[in-house]
């Protein structure tokens, strides 16, 4: 007698690729990826060495993370939604999802300019990316995004939406 219980069912084996095929088919995909439209790599400008992790970072990362958690979400549950009618979900499925990777492309690229503007060891940056290119990363929204957070004042009369969102999350903590 098979029990309802899935703790006590035998396991099945699963079909999702884990371990060393997926890391390797990961790097892959990472490989591929192409550089963004005007990458650019940031001159170095190091603040005073501190061990701790500043603020305004782990407030950047809490603000994209909560954004694209919230996109992944709306992606799955589509199904309850849409899940009758494939036009509609294809659409709804992919904004969501193209979003949530738009907040991870700019989340990424906010750190990597970070890094890159403390000087970090460029062959250290490629290896925490995992990417030959870090400069795909990082891309003028990037660059503004980051001048927001740390403060920076910009250059152009009407302040760039991403140095003014950054200005928020340092401000509001995320």
């Amino acid at each position: 007698m098979t029990s309802p219980h899935p703790r006590r069912r035998p396991q099945r084996r699963s079909e999702i690729a884990r371990g060393p095929q997926q890391t390797a088919g990961l790097q892959e995909v990472r490989d591929a990826l192409p550089p963004a439209p005007g990458s650019c790599a940031v001159a170095p400008a190091p603040l005073p060495a501190d061990e701790g992790v500043p603020p305004e970072l782990l407030a950047l990362v809490t603000y994209h993370c909560r954004h694209i958690n919230a996109y992944l979400a709306r992606a799955q549950h589509l199904k309850t939604l849409h899940g009758d009618s494939m036009k509609q979900w294809q659409r709804l499925v992919l904004y969501a999802l193209t979003d949530a990777l738009a907040h991870n492309h700019l989340l990424v690229g906010t750190l990597a300019a970070y890094l890159q503007r403390q000087d970090l060891d460029a062959d250290l940056l490629r290896r925490y990316l995992q990417s030959p290119d870090p400069d795909r990363y990082i891309t003028r929204e990037a660059v503004e995004h980051l001048d927001g957070l740390t403060g920076a004042v910009p250059e152009e009369a009407a302040e760039p939406v991403w140095t003014g969102i950054g200005r928020r999350i340092a401000r509001d903590g995320g």
